[in-house]
């Protein structure tokens, strides 16, 4: 599985909106979870935002930091998903990784390359 991040990253100031994208090279609906990971300077890379997709329902799941400001959500027929940010502030500037879950016995992770994503105040 290959995870293509078409940018959407970039420079913001604080309160300002962008969205990331990531395309999957496989059917979205072979991937069990997809979701946004972001990584500080100095900081441990932590969950941002994951959808778990089933067929049916979906569902979704987000760091508390994030909650009311970002939205994820998938774009089946394009095997993307992406990332809504809304009012952005500062603590939000990290790289941004996509990844995909699948579950295969054991969880396999893969991951797209980082988008950078700075907020100013």
């Amino acid at each position: 599985v290959q995870l293509q991040a078409c940018g959407g990253g970039g420079l913001v100031q604080a309160g300002g909106s962008l969205t990331l994208s990531c395309a999957a090279s496989v059917s979205i609906f072979s991937i069990d979870v997809m979701g946004w990971y972001r990584q500080a300077p100095g900081k441990q890379r932590e969950m941002v935002a994951t959808i778990r997709i089933t067929g049916t329902v979906d569902y979704v799941n987000y760091v508390d930091s994030v909650k009311g400001r970002f939205t994820i959500s998938k774009e089946s027929a394009k095997n993307t998903v992406y990332l809504q940010m809304n009012s952005l502030e500062p603590e939000d500037t990290a790289v941004y990784y996509c990844n995909a879950r699948i579950l295969r016995g054991l969880w396999e992770d893969y991951w797209g390359q980082g988008t950078q994503v700075t907020v100013s105040s």
